[in-house]
């Protein structure tokens, strides 16, 4: 059994050519170019400009012996108003050049359709907070299934919703940058992308599934939460409600009911002023979100501690963090791998056993040009002994696993300032090579032992003999 061991990459992170060939603006490109958005008033308009070095990635990929290679495909790049008025045949074809340059390296192209980049002209007519915007993701997801499905055969529709949701029409500090409804605005957005997601599904499954033969879900992102005093009840609550408000927002109509938990809309009703703030779905719209997944998705990077708080949010829960847990480069990731496992078997027993596949997991570093990264490799050695153990002894059914991310690239709002990649690329440096890092070579031994393709009857003896040799132990 060939299990996914490689890469994910989002499009506006690495791409740049942001006015080239005919390519629209996203709210990604409005946001970078608003002035105190973005450290440094950095923007990605070049970022690692792969949209010109196929080449150079698809190398990187085949020395570090990737097996997969995650992208996201660009809206706004091949439909430039977000609608099919206007196909941008130069768009289409980068990710034709993309997908065949990755085939004959003997990569397996995995695409995600949404990872963020709204077209701006759907932005201007509200973006995902208005409900037509769902036919016009099912008739973009169309378009890629016509042009790239016959050589694709794993799709992500969604990448984190919570984020596109919560950040970005909550909070305000992702793009489109909407801020001043985080009670209300979240919630519609949400409701349209559950919506979204099952039309692109049953497009998938009705139209394209009998002939192309691939997988299609969404990942979500989730930190786990550990109850800060593990002698409290209400800290044991706590950490359910913020699962629940995470993970559960998403998943539970996809996976389980096709509604949100019972926990979820009891929480909203009871703080709202009258009529619950969390929009319904019909019994029709229910039927037709329950069950819309091949597989879980999952993006999972750290973990929290969760006191109960009375007031804070519907979901009455603060997140902090155990000052003794290693760091990263980023305030919010800190090392602790044992959540990791927690996660994975508290999916297995919530939504009945799914395959799961983990599309991102990654640590980042703000040193520039630090080839050296001993911190990567001991998170990916910790974060991956805790996933064998939770296959060998807790039986999760883990398919696949992707580490976040390839080479340094533009990391959303923190710009440049923030590197996960597991090669280091150099801005300053007109061409931009793609500079191995120390976790590569470690990542690529992980890969050739084939540490993550055996059958479960196999596991234990293939973990003694090859993980053990790389430091990975019970």
């Amino acid at each position: 059994a060939s299990h996914p061991r490689g890469f994910f990459s989002s499009d506006w992170m690495i791409e740049g050519a942001w006015r080239e060939d005919g390519k629209g603006l996203s709210i990604w490109d409005q946001f970078a170019h608003t002035p105190l958005r973005i450290d440094s008033d950095d923007n990605g308009d070049v970022a690692c400009d792969s949209y010109h070095k196929i080449e150079a990635d698809v190398a990187a990929l085949k020395d570090i012996k990737a097996t997969h290679y995650r992208f996201s495909v660009s809206w706004p790049r091949i439909l430039p108003d977000g609608t099919t008025k206007q196909i941008n045949e130069a768009g289409l074809k980068y990710y034709e050049r993309l997908v065949d340059a990755l085939l004959a390296a003997n990569i397996q192209p995995q695409i995600t359709l949404y990872h963020w980049d709204l077209p701006q002209a759907l932005q201007n007519i509200g973006g995902w907070e208005n409900e037509t915007i769902i036919p016009k993701f099912k008739d973009y997801a169309d378009l890629v299934f016509q042009r790239l499905g016959d050589k694709v055969k794993f799709w992500i529709t969604l990448n984190e919703p919570y984020v596109i949701a919560n950040l970005g029409y909550g909070y305000g500090v992702s793009a489109p940058g909407i801020s001043g409804r985080p009670g209300r605005a979240p919630y519609i957005v949400g409701h349209n992308l559950i919506k979204a997601h099952a039309e692109v599904w049953h497009l998938y499954n009705e139209t394209y599934r009998p002939r192309q033969k691939g997988l299609i879900s969404l990942s979500v992102s989730v930190e786990w939460a550990e109850p800060k005093n593990p002698h409290k009840q209400e800290d044991y609550d706590a950490a359910e409600r913020y699962i629940q408000f995470f993970v559960g927002w998403f998943a539970h109509p996809i996976y389980k009911t096709g509604d949100y938990s019972d926990l979820m809309k009891k929480r909203v009703q009871e703080r709202s002023s009258d009529k619950s703030r969390l929009p319904e779905f019909t019994e029709s719209e229910k039927q037709r979100i329950k069950g819309t997944y091949d597989y879980f998705g999952l993006n999972h990077y750290t973990t929290i501690l969760s006191p109960y708080i009375y007031v804070c949010f519907d979901r009455g829960v603060a997140s902090i963090v155990d000052h003794s847990w290693l760091g990263s480069g980023s305030f919010w990731l800190k090392v602790t791998p044992f959540g990791f496992r927690r996660l994975l078997k508290w999916i297995k027993e919530e939504y009945n056993n799914p395959p799961i596949y983990v599309t991102e997991n990654g640590i980042s570093e703000r040193t520039d040009g630090g080839l050296n990264d001993t911190w990567r490799i001991h998170y990916l050695k910790s974060y991956i002994n805790e996933a064998l153990k939770g296959i060998v002894f807790d039986g999760v059914d883990l398919r696949g696993y992707t580490v976040w991310t390839l080479m340094d690239n533009f990391e959303w709002a923190v710009g440049f300032s923030e590197k996960f990649g597991l090669y280091y690329t150099n801005h300053t440096d007109p061409n931009l090579t793609r500079i191995p890092k120390e976790s590569s070579k470690y990542y690529s031994s992980i890969i050739h032992c084939n540490a993550l393709s055996i059958h479960l009857s196999t596991l234990k003896v293939h973990y003694r003999n090859n993980m053990h040799q790389l430091g990975i132990s019970f």
